[in-house]
């Protein structure tokens, strides 16, 4: 059996989590809930939950201000927020799970799902909500790629590309290391957008800082400072160039 301990400053958000957990989870036994930093830090000093579902805005501070208390907190973080769009970019940037207020129990389903999976898992990626949750203003430097077996925190500079496969995307680091993961090149086309990296085709993202030059031959295609070869869609070379003559 799994355990849970659930914060919220709203108590009826709090009642009705908890009946949507006993009614999808009976096997996750809630072993307390609080409705500030205090209490919740009263809790967690007497008990570790394998789950913590944690509101990010308290009336006494902020999920971030309890997880500094507690820095080596092994349970898994389920955040739950009313909509916001910063906070959800900085969720996305960390892929840290989150649910939406009011909390629609399939997404509940799903998030806890994922949690079991990652319970043996550091919580490393919280880091990188932080940074991003907490300077809206600044781009992130940082980014959490979720893959099948575990979360990797990457430099966004140390990303050379990334590469569609199905609705699937593959991240080529400079280190030569590669990254699959299971959302779509879409999506991180919009998360990294104000960062130097540049859709060259419909299945490939580049970061300009690793282009090595530009070859017009075989139909035009990059090369990479790593060495592969990227190609270039016909309607993009003329943008391209003149990208390019601005780097």
């Amino acid at each position: 059996m799994h355990t849970a301990i659930l914060i919220d400053d709203m108590p009826q958000a709090l009642t009705i989590l908890e009946n949507d957990l006993n009614d999808l989870f009976p096997e996750i036994k809630i072993i307390g809930t609080a409705e500030s930093i205090v209490d919740a830090a009263k809790l967690l000093r007497r008990q570790t939950p394998d789950f913590l579902f944690l509101d990010i805005m308290l009336g006494d501070g902020t999920g971030f201000d309890l997880l500094e208390i507690f820095p080596n907190l092994s349970s898994k973080v389920i955040f739950v927020t009313a909509y916001e769009e910063h906070a959800i970019r900085a969720f996305r940037f960390s892929a840290v799970d989150y649910l939406l207020k009011p909390i629609n129990p399939e997404e509940l389903r799903q998030a806890v799902e994922k949690a079991k999976r990652q319970l043996s898992q550091n919580n490393e990626h919280l880091s990188v909500l932080k940074e991003t949750f907490n300077n809206p203003n600044t781009l992130p430097k940082r980014i959490s790629l979720h893959t099948l077996e575990k979360i990797a925190v990457v430099n966004i500079s140390d990303i050379v590309r990334c590469e569609a496969d199905g609705n699937n995307t593959l991240f080529y680091l400079n280190s030569g290391g590669r990254i699959f993961v299971t959302k779509t090149l879409k999506e991180y086309e919009k998360m990294l957008a104000g960062h130097k990296f540049y859709r060259s085709h419909q299945s490939h993202l580049i970061n300009t800082d690793y282009i090595k030059a530009y070859i017009r031959k075989d139909g035009g295609y990059l090369k990479m400072k790593n060495g592969d070869n990227v190609p270039v869609a016909v309607r993009k070379k003329t943008e391209l160039i003149e990208l390019l003559g601005r780097i």
